[in-house]
C-alpha cells in the first residue's frame, strides 16, 4: 500500500478552521487528524464535540481522532457520532484494552492503540492481531511543535516485525515532529501513516508540503 499523509488540525488556524479543512479537502492529504486532549491525560485542552462536530461538515476526507484523555470508553459513541472515522485510544489510558477496541470496531470505526515515548512496542504483542493501526508517539502527548525523539525509528522497526509475523496489514502511524527532514527515514523504518502539523500548515504553501511528503517512494511498503 502508498503510505497516507494525516495532516493535524492541532496546528490549523483556530480563528478560520473552515478555510484550513477546506484546503486539506483540495489537498493530496488522505486523512484528517484530530487530536483531542483532556488536560488529565495530558496537560492540554483541545477539541470536543462541537469542534469536531463542525469539522466533519466540512471534511472530505476521514477524520483520524486520537483521543488523549482518561477513560476514553465513556465517549468511543460520542466520537463516532461526531463524525470520527477512525479512533485511536492510548495504551495507558486503557484498563481493559481488549474491550475498548472490540467497542470502537463495533462502531464501525478503525480500531487504533497509541503508544507513548517510553512505552515498549511489545506490550501489544497479545493483541496486535486485532488492532488496525498502532500509533507511535513520537514526542510526549499535549502539545504541538516539540522536538523529535529519535529512538522512535527503533520502536517502529520493532513494530513492523511484529506486525509481519501477526498482521501484516497493520498500520503504523508516527506523530510528533514529523517533517521533510524525517519522513522517508520514517516510511524506511516501517511506517504509513505520517502525521504532520507545523510542518505542514506553518509551510508557505501547505498544499505543496503535503504532496511533497505524499511523493515519497510508496515501494517502501512491501512487506
Amino acid at each position: 500500500m502508498n503510505h497516507l499523509i494525516a495532516p493535524s488540525i492541532l496546528s490549523a488556524d483556530f480563528a478560520n478552521l473552515k478555510k484550513d479543512i477546506l484546503m486539506l479537502n483540495n489537498s493530496e492529504a488522505d486523512w484528517i487528524h484530530v487530536d483531542v486532549m483532556d488536560g488529565l491525560f495530558v496537560p492540554n485542552i483541545s477539541f470536543g464535540f462541537p469542534v469536531m462536530a463542525a469539522v466533519k461538515n466540512y471534511a472530505l476526507k476521514p477524520l483520524d481522532v486520537h483521543l488523549m484523555i482518561v477513560d476514553p470508553d465513556r465517549y468511543l459513541e460520542a466520537f463516532k457520532n461526531a463524525g470520527a472515522n477512525i479512533i485511536t485510544v492510548h495504551y495507558e489510558a486503557c484498563t481493559h484494552l481488549d474491550r475498548t477496541i472490540h467497542k470502537i470496531k463495533e462502531l464501525g470505526c478503525k480500531a487504533g492503540v497509541a503508544l507513548n515515548p517510553h512505552t515498549p512496542v511489545g506490550l501489544l504483542e497479545n493483541i496486535i492481531e486485532e488492532i488496525d493501526m498502532v500509533l507511535i508517539m513520537s514526542v510526549n502527548p499535549g502539545f504541538g511543535g516539540q522536538k523529535f525523539i529519535h529512538n522512535t525509528y527503533n520502536k517502529i522497526q520493532k513494530l513492523r516485525a511484529i506486525a509481519n509475523e501477526k498482521n501484516p496489514a497493520l498500520l503504523i502511524e508516527v506523530d510528533g515532529g514529523v517533517s521533510s527532514h524525517n519522513s522517508l527515514a520514517l516510511l524506511k523504518a516501517g511506517a504509513n501513516v505520517l502525521v504532520a502539523g507545523n510542518a505542514i500548515f506553518g509551510a508557505e504553501d501547505p498544499v505543496h508540503a503535503i504532496s511533497e511528503m505524499k511523493k515519497l517512494s510508496p515501494d517502501l511498503f512491501q512487506v
